[in-house]
């Protein structure tokens, strides 16, 4: 009962935000209200919906002040070279700029955190997209593809929970796996250059007065806000925190609202330009702060009244004793939906350890189970119940549900590449 309860409030929810009958924010917070309700789950929905919304509290803070950071770089100018680089080397090539934008989410991504990367790769890009043409949501879905293969790194937070879930070390896990994240980043180059052939043929080759482009919006009403003096400065503080954020030298929470001090109080010393930029980006923060919170009625409702776990536990019962000798297969096709419908947590903490059990019975290493666990990655960043995604429709102005329409089907394509090339290369199991 739980699990049909489970899988019908994700069917339901999806079927609502895809036709745009509800918003993502209101499907969140009203579907799994609903179904607890259903399920007789009344008393407790108020104390499962707290939980869920504790769980994701630090994200929705560390986002809020990462947008406040970023926008405070963006303002002083500090991604300006950077995207005069870009547009030297891309020229008015959609099919250019679009590979140039999947080479910069990739590298940034080295990072492992999502939300810097929508945050530099969208800052960077988008003036340049408006600016001849190209769709918004062409940017939006090259950088959460981008993200989605670069997931896997160790610091990314999935590997890492597969590895403690398993009890198993990086090199029996990560490294083995590098040749699939390769195959994957090949298939987003792919992918980043038929779109950007498709808009071509949609908008042409624009031509650009790069003078005109070299510094973005420096207009008379932002030109104001740049600070070339304190370029070097700006770039240092970046740097110094996006190492501390790799190095967890505290938590990313605290390192974005410590940086975000820093940074306007050094560029706009004036109380009155502080509140003037805070007030500039608060529209942008409270739409994807409240999106985030709203995820965490949803997730909390989700697993407080187990249907997340009876929804696991259906599927594995239901695998065919035949095909248990394909099981590191079966984790890997099952590991883009499971990731897609339930949280990272949830699923190498709760999902893995019975499939890493279940497998051993058919003689699979459990280290097998736990490579073939991340396979699916590249469709978790779609997922509604991911944070950092709500950031980057929000800076692109596009709809999350567009944004599902348009690239999941990438989104598989990338995973059944790196599921192939882990095949092919024997990493899993056939």
């Amino acid at each position: 009962m739980l699990a049909i309860l489970g899988f019908l409030m994700i069917i339901i929810f999806m079927i609502l935000i895809m036709t745009k009958r509800l918003s993502a924010m209101i499907a969140l917070m009203v579907v799994p209200v609903v179904f607890a309700l259903i399920g007789g789950f009344g008393s407790k929905i108020g104390p499962m919906a707290l939980e869920g919304i504790k769980s994701v509290a630090p994200t929705g803070i560390m986002i809020l002040f990462a947008i406040l950071f970023f926008g405070i770089m963006i303002d002083a100018g500090v991604f300006d070279p950077i995207i005069s680089k870009i547009l030297k080397v891309v020229k008015g090539d959609p099919v250019k700029i679009a590979i140039g934008t999947a080479v910069l989410a990739l590298l940034i991504s080295l990072d492992g955190d999502g939300t810097t990367t929508y945050m530099i790769t969208i800052s960077a890009m988008l003036p340049l997209y408006k600016r001849i043409g190209m769709k918004p949501l062409v940017l939006a879905g090259i950088a959460v593809s981008a993200s989605g293969v670069m997931n896997l790194l160790p610091w990314g937070g999935p590997t890492a929970r597969a590895m403690t879930a398993l009890h198993l070390e990086m090199g029996d896990i990560f490294t083995p796996v590098i040749p699939s994240m390769i195959g994957g980043v090949l298939f987003v180059l792919f992918m980043a250059y038929c779109l950007g052939r498709k808009e071509r043929k949609r908008i042409g080759v624009a031509e650009i007065d790069y003078s005109t482009m070299s510094m973005v919006a420096a207009t008379s009403e932002t030109a104001y806000l740049k600070r070339p003096k304190l370029i070097l400065v700006n770039y240092l503080l970046t740097i110094l925190l996006l190492v501390a954020l790799i190095k967890e030298v505290l938590p990313a929470t605290v390192l974005f609202m410590i940086g975000f001090a820093i940074a306007i109080t050094i560029n706009y010393p004036n109380l009155k330009e502080q509140k003037e930029r805070i007030m500039h980006y608060a529209d942008n923060a409270l739409s994807v702060v409240s999106m985030v919170f709203a995820a965490g009625i949803f997730t909390g409702i989700l697993s407080g009244t187990k249907m997340v776990d009876a929804m696991a536990n259906t599927v594995i019962t239901h695998i065919p004793t035949a095909l248990g000798s394909h099981f590191a297969l079966i984790t890997a096709i099952l590991s883009a939906p499971f990731t897609f419908f339930m949280s990272n947590d949830a699923f190498y903490y709760g999902v893995l350890p019975l499939l890493a059990k279940a497998a051993s019975g058919f003689g699979i290493d459990p280290a097998a189970i736990g490579r073939a666990s991340l396979l699916g990655l590249p469709v978790h960043l779609l997922s509604p119940l991911v944070p950092s995604t709500y950031l980057l429709v929000g800076m692109v102005g596009e709809d999350f549900g567009d944004l599902q329409r348009s690239f999941l089907k990438w989104a598989c394509g990338s995973a059944i590449v790196m599921i192939l090339v882990a095949l092919i290369l024997t990493i899993i199991p056939f």
